[in-house]
């Protein structure tokens, strides 16, 4: 399948929206789309999202992750296209470092409960964490792609590097993104932030699901 302009232009307009919405500063942070059924949009190597080009969106087949117009692509792309592989309801994956999210990353995520807003447990749940591995090494894509393949992870830190998440569509990930970003700030700020109680959080689980 040929991919149309209009789709280069749509994966355009939603990376200039993750930098609107402070998910990525500089060339930190990449993007993916399922655009087909086997083909994939990759925003290219040290490319800048919230500046993103035309020319700066990679072409590739999802089952070979052959390039197909001559734009290298991100260097974290084996764990995005591995996540899209296993997760066939995810169309979008985003990796980014927004300020507060970023910070916990470089502590330890595990210590904290994220449920202090309720759009954590209705579209997030308990998010993954990975150990520190070298950016675009195949240890660190192997052990992103194991978090999200139980099939129900929505976000995962990266310690010392920042998170992933993924959606059904652009808005879908960047949601996630931006509220998990809020949980953290309210964390890092708020030290007597309350958390909702176990049944609030089923409640807003099955309401998520719904």
């Amino acid at each position: 399948m040929q991919i149309e302009t209009s789709q280069i232009d749509m994966f355009v307009a939603a990376a200039h929206k993750a930098g609107r919405y402070g998910l990525v500063t500089c060339s930190s942070g990449n993007l993916s789309w399922r655009a087909s059924v086997d083909m994939v949009l990759l925003s290219a190597s040290r490319s800048w999202l919230a500046e993103l080009t035309p020319g700066q969106v990679v072409v590739c087949e999802l089952g070979s992750g052959n390039v197909l117009n001559d734009v290298k692509p991100t260097v974290e792309s084996s764990f995005h296209l591995g996540i899209l592989r296993i997760r066939p309801e995810v169309n979008v994956v985003l990796h980014f470092q927004s300020p507060y999210a970023t910070a916990i990353a470089c502590g330890e995520p595990e210590q904290y409960n994220y449920n202090v807003i309720i759009e954590v447990p209705a579209y997030i749940g308990a998010p993954a964490v990975v150990e520190y591995l070298p950016p675009g090494s195949q240890g660190l894509a192997d052990a992103v792609i194991n978090a999200f393949a139980d099939g129900t992870t929505q976000m995962a830190f990266l310690k010392n590097h920042g998170l992933v998440t993924i959606g059904k569509n652009f808005d879908d990930a960047i949601q996630k993104a931006v509220f998990f970003e809020l949980a953290c700030q309210i964390l890092l700020t708020h030290p007597d932030a309350k958390v909702l109680d176990p049944a609030a959080v089923d409640n807003l689980k099955a309401l998520g699901q719904a």
